[in-house]
């Protein structure tokens, strides 16, 4: 079974369908419940307030390989159909596994650490994908005290909690399971670093304050253990992988969210990880460049885009939190009673959200000159795993960018990520990260990302209008 994109298409999913999905929120719902998924008053303001690009069957229907395309659904179906496909694999631990592809057996292993395939293989609930499926399901308007699928995200918050109660509280692991695609591909902490984005997307849509209570501790022991394994130069020791700039862009995604949520992340943490932002980005000429800067930047398996979407996500990332940050000095310096000390700090301060905002800029500029390249867009050649993600982090920020770029990008993806869609509703990758779970997860990331932005809403702990799903 196969969903290859050819590298000559315009490879990138986009956020356009979940407007066009809750301007048509009549959508039968997954199950018959006398409660309504959204105010309707919500729902028309979001339909008026965002165009929608429409993909009719015959225009998403891109993909030639007959036997796992999803046949003549539109976009809202499309959408529907993967969060479908996305609540049916939970498991009975309240966690998700791959969800198929293969595993990679322990370096001592009789194989030698290679593939391990079959009908037999395993799939057992791993973290990392669990958090990933946990914020997909956020944004689609799930969560444990909203939607039609409270038990089910309770037990996913239950399953996260559990993982990281377990857990060491030095080392950088959050989870005893070994060897994922995920690990072994972006990255071995990879888990550590998803785990403390769903954390920090769930605030304020638990059930009760001992829930949330239960929500901080975990999240503070994740930024905890990130800050204790920190290098000086934002990377970390053994984060090993095939494209791992990938988990050290999710690294600060979470970091950045923690901090935004209310969690302790101290700003020299924020700092560090900052550095891995800026390592080989020329801000002068608005360019990436090879790594020439101090900092050790991890793998990125000679693609470009997994490395420079990484980059520019937490670039923006970064800007979000520091807005909170700009204020807060710019009162200090109007305060006629604030000491001196404090006002040179806050001058520090501002002078370096400056820098920031300009490396923000320059990373915005690079990349979003480069997405007419189809041999750029396409990253490996063909989806995988590591290719949706690397989408969801170039969406996020030309939806930051906006105009005409944002919205020409909006369209084209939009075909293009229903036409990756396999029959069943999933998404399944073409090399490497091949599980349908992530990459299925990831794709809706991709589409919902405009979704609570059309309403001004915030990225973290904001509910979401929630998503009819049939």
């Amino acid at each position: 079974m196969k969903t290859k994109l050819h590298s000559r298409q315009f490879l990138v999913p986009l956020a356009g369908p979940i407007c066009a999905l809750l301007a048509l929120a009549t959508l039968t719902p997954l199950l018959t419940n006398s409660n309504t998924y959204a105010a309707e008053s919500s729902l028309e303001y979001l339909a008026k307030k965002v165009k929608v690009p429409t993909v009719t069957p015959t225009e998403s229907n891109n993909n030639n390989n007959n036997d796992t395309t999803r046949g003549n659904r539109t976009a809202e179906e499309s959408l529907a159909a993967g969060l479908k496909y996305l609540l049916k694999q939970q498991h009975g631990d309240g966690g998700w596994g791959q969800g198929g592809g293969w595993r990679q057996a322990a370096s001592n292993s009789r194989n030698g650490g290679g593939r391990v395939e079959g009908p037999n293989v395993e799939d057992p609930s791993d973290l990392g994908n669990t958090s990933a499926s946990v914020v997909t399901l956020l944004r689609a308007g799930e969560s444990p005290t909203e939607g039609q699928h409270r038990d089910e995200m309770k037990k996913a918050f239950e399953y996260i909690c559990k993982q990281i109660e377990k857990a060491d509280d030095n080392s950088l692991y959050v989870t005893d399971v070994r060897d994922t695609q995920l690990q072994v591909k972006i990255g071995t902490y990879v888990d550590t670093f998803l785990a403390g984005w769903a954390l920090s997307e769930i605030k304020g849509r638990l059930p009760d304050d001992a829930a949330e209570k239960r929500r901080a501790a975990a999240l503070d022991k994740v930024v905890g253990k990130i800050a204790h394994n920190q290098r000086e130069d934002g990377s970390f020791a053994n984060n090993n992988g095939w494209a791992s700039v990938i988990s050290q862009g999710l690294c600060n995604k979470a970091l950045n969210t923690a901090a935004r949520s209310g969690a302790k992340v101290t700003q020299e943490t924020l700092d560090k990880a900052q550095k891995q932002n800026v390592a080989g980005l020329d801000v002068s000429k608005g360019s990436f460049s090879a790594p020439a800067s101090t900092a050790a930047e991890p793998s990125s398996a000679g693609v470009s885009l997994y490395r420079e979407a990484a980059k520019w996500n937490g670039l923006v990332e970064n800007s979000r939190s520091n807005v909170t940050r700009k204020q807060a000095a710019e009162k200090t310096i109007a305060d006629e009673k604030a000491p001196a000390q404090a006002k040179d700090q806050a001058k520090k301060d501002l002078e370096q959200i400056a820098s920031d905002d300009k490396a923000t800029r320059a990373a915005n500029d690079a990349v979003a000159s480069k997405l007419s390249d189809t041999r750029y867009v396409a990253g490996f050649g063909n989806n995988g795993g590591e290719e949706y993600l690397s989408y969801m982090n170039v969406t996020e920020g030309m939806h930051e960018r906006g105009g005409k770029e944002w919205e020409d990008w909006r369209s084209k993806m939009t075909k293009t990520v229903c036409g990756a869609q396999n029959e069943d509703g999933s998404w399944a990758g073409q090399h490497c990260i091949t599980g349908r779970t992530f990459c299925t997860a990831t794709a809706l990331l991709t589409l919902l990302i405009e979704k609570d932005k059309a309403a001004g809403l915030s990225s973290t702990n904001t509910p979401a209008a929630p998503v009819a799903v049939k």
